[in-house]
């Protein structure tokens, strides 16, 4: 791992707020030793900031539109967005809920339209075996755009790098589980 300072920083908050030793499932069912509060992070001021600095230094030079699915995506969009707005490199958001709302225009997705083939980046807190990602790609390659990467603040990895892989997209993490505790964890 890079001695970046952002990363450095962003390394310390992870490891001081959001990781938790005991037993837990996790999302995909797995069951696992620790868990990753991620939010404790994307929701604290330096973490949001960190997180959008580095994701926008990663951020393919074609991609102009990042989102996923929500929960664990929309704090990540906020921040992106807004710093991108900052630096006069606009990047559009959209957030997708994991079932079509029931009323209005009955929409899975929210944010700005997508045009075709428009290059999109799908964005997670902690991805593990892949299964949010999919189902974020799977809904924005259905209106027309084209999933460049998928970006993550930790990867477990679980197994979501060769999923992501199989259909053609490349993962970008800021860090893997070895980072979180190798370096003081």
């Amino acid at each position: 791992m890079t001695r970046e300072p952002h990363k450095v920083r962003l390394l310390q908050l992870i490891q001081e707020r959001a990781v938790k030793k005991g037993v837990f499932e996790l999302s995909s069912k797995k069951r696992s030793g620790y868990y990753i509060d991620a939010k404790l992070v994307t929701l604290h001021p330096e973490g949001a900031f960190l997180i959008a600095e580095i994701f926008l230094r990663m951020l393919p030079l074609d991609v102009l539109v990042l989102g996923g699915l929500e929960l664990g995506a929309a704090p990540i969009v906020g921040a992106v967005t807004t710093l991108s707005h900052c630096y006069n490199v606009p990047v559009s958001g959209f957030i997708i809920r994991k079932e079509a709302k029931g009323h209005g225009i009955n929409s899975q997705y929210e944010g700005v339209p997508l045009s075709g083939n428009a290059q999109v980046a799908i964005v997670e807190d902690v991805i593990t075996t892949g299964g949010s990602a999919l189902k974020a790609i799977e809904v924005v390659e259905a209106l027309g755009a084209d999933v460049r990467c998928v970006m993550s603040v930790v990867d477990r990895e679980e197994g979501a790098r060769e999923a992501l892989a199989e259909k053609g997209i490349e993962l970008l993490s800021i860090f893997t589980k070895d980072d979180l505790f190798i370096e003081g964890g």
